[in-house]
């Protein structure tokens, strides 16, 4: 399951990955717009500034997370879709 949050004021997107009580770390995707931020080691946050203009970064960011970039962006977009509203989303593979 994915909780993203659009802040529409500070233009800022969050996507948690994980329930995490501390992050301890990050990997910088883009030193300015995106990062992922890390519990011992783990992917739990995905924060991203300007979404609406860099949407591309979240394909890097699943390189580095592990998470489908597909999942990323529906996340990402569903939160710009409802700003200042906390959106969860969970995926599932399609079954036959």
């Amino acid at each position: 399951m994915m909780r993203a949050d659009f802040d529409s004021e500070a233009d800022a997107l969050s996507i948690d990955l994980n329930v995490a009580g501390r992050w301890d770390g990050n990997v910088e995707i883009d030193d300015t717009y995106c990062r992922v931020a890390t519990s011992g080691g783990v992917p739990v946050n995905i924060e991203l500034l300007n979404p609406a203009d860099h949407l591309d970064l979240l394909e890097m960011a699943a390189e580095v997370t592990g998470v489908e970039a597909r999942a990323l962006k529906a996340a990402a977009t569903s939160a710009i879709t409802v700003p200042d509203t906390v959106v969860t989303l969970e995926f599932s593979p399609v079954r036959d």
